[in-house]
């Protein structure tokens, strides 16, 4: 599908769609335990894939009319499953389900789509293989394909840091389940930590405990998932929240409000900082879950993603808009997602008659050398590189067609639904 947007005006209220992260924590924290209700969940391409393989491990997921997920789980002893584990173009999928196939008494096989299968996976077989599972990856490249076998049977293990935090996230949800526990040792700096305390948080509302040590995190063995009253509630999603919230910055004329913006451990809470820091006008409610967002001229600033790596594409853009330079810093795992998003937000804004310089772990924005056009570009695949050309596209000169606009279904199904009831101008074509 493409899509093509005007410049526009907005006004008016969006509803933050359910957090990606959580959910997926979520669907798979209740296939760890005997049974669990998710409400609010994102049902999205991603989390559907989470949904498969929780199913192929031996439960069940249904969804109500309401949205509402009714899981049976596996109970802590996921069978081999019956198909290969088709994790689409989730990486979380993979890297969460790819632990996971490490306690079956059997052989699993994960794989997912072109963007999927070179996307890095070897610091987590390594860390498997460490235990006592067999992990493999078919091309012996690090990259799926992956043929997992266990059940493994170590209790401690060192994994470096820097590259995917889902590699702990993974190790913390199943490790709470076997006899012994898991000590994990980070060998380099965590990246994304935000992302492990998401998972702790939501290991914590399972009933389950899990916590960080001097060395890297641990997590006790012989622990059952039951969320307390058997229900789990999945906050909104700050790094969806963060497009109107950057388009009210740029394209509101009486100001925008976004509901559901309630304070949880995302670490991409901070793009409400980063946009007051820009200079626009920002109010949030935290008690309410709400944030008044206002237009105002944005000046240029440095942000860090090393902890909010998917932040990345929306600041660029609000960098193109804002006068003096945005320079992002601490980038270079932001590349390994599902493109390398460094580049392709240099690329695209290029097309767009945005000037950037671009190094391996930063990306520079010049909004003074820049005159936001409009052009026809690439939404390479990613639902985060589509929603924030989809915010250029708001304040271009002339019209911006986004191809590959579908891909939104990832993380904000209804993303150009909330743009146009916002009052922009959004045409769909095949």
């Amino acid at each position: 599908m493409n899509v093509t947007l005007a410049p526009s005006s907005l006004r008016g209220t969006a509803t933050a769609p359910p957090s990606k992260s959580y959910t997926h924590r979520a669907i798979l924290a209740s296939g760890y335990a005997e049974q669990a209700t998710v409400r609010d969940a994102l049902w999205s391409a991603d989390t559907r894939a989470t949904a498969r393989a929780v199913e192929l491990f031996g439960g069940t997921v249904n969804r109500r009319e309401d949205g509402t997920l009714e899981i049976e789980g596996f109970d802590g002893d996921p069978e081999v499953p019956a198909d290969v584990i088709d994790c689409d173009n989730s990486g979380t999928t993979m890297r969460l389900v790819t632990a996971a196939a490490a306690l079956v008494d059997g052989t699993s096989v994960l794989t997912g789509d072109e963007s999927l299968r070179s996307r890095p996976q070897g610091p987590l077989l390594d860390a498997l293989t460490d235990l006592g599972a067999e992990a493999e990856s078919t091309r012996k490249n690090g990259q799926a394909p992956l043929v997992v076998s266990g059940p493994f049977s170590g209790d401690s293990v060192s994994i470096p840091g820097d590259v995917s935090s889902q590699y702990i996230t993974a190790l913390l949800l199943a490790g709470a389940v076997t006899a012994d526990g898991l000590e994990i040792d980070l060998e380099t700096e965590l990246k994304s930590a935000p992302y492990v305390d998401i998972t702790i948080e939501v290991l914590a509302d399972f009933g389950v405990d899990a916590e960080a040590t001097a060395d890297g995190f641990a997590v006790p063995g012989g622990q059952s998932y039951a969320p307390e009253g058997g229900e789990y509630a999945v906050p909104g999603d700050f790094s969806s929240i963060s497009y109107p919230l950057a388009a009210g910055a740029i394209a509101s004329q009486d100001g925008l409000r976004i509901e559901g913006a309630n304070p949880s451990a995302q670490g991409d809470t901070a793009i409400v900082d980063i946009v007051d820091r820009m200079g626009a006008v920002v109010e949030w409610n935290r008690e309410d879950g709400t944030i008044d967002v206002s237009k105002a001229p944005l000046e240029g600033i440095e942000v860090s993603v090393e902890d909010t790596p998917d932040l990345l594409p929306t600041v660029a853009t609000l960098g193109a808009v804002a006068d003096g330079d945005t320079r992002i810093t601490n980038a270079e795992h932001v590349r390994f997602k599902e493109t390398d998003r460094v580049s392709a937000m240099a690329e695209e804004l290029g097309k767009m008659g945005v000037e950037t310089t671009e190094t391996r772990d930063s990306l520079t924005v010049h909004g003074d050398e820049s005159t936001i056009r409009g052009a026809t570009v690439d939404g390479r695949a990613d639902h985060r590189i589509v929603m924030s050309l989809a915010l250029a596209g708001l304040v271009a000169d002339g019209e911006t067609t986004i191809q590959g606009a579908e891909h939104v279904d990832v993380s904000f199904p209804g993303f150009f639904d909330t743009l146009s009831e916002l009052g922009a101008s959004v045409d769909r074509s095949e």
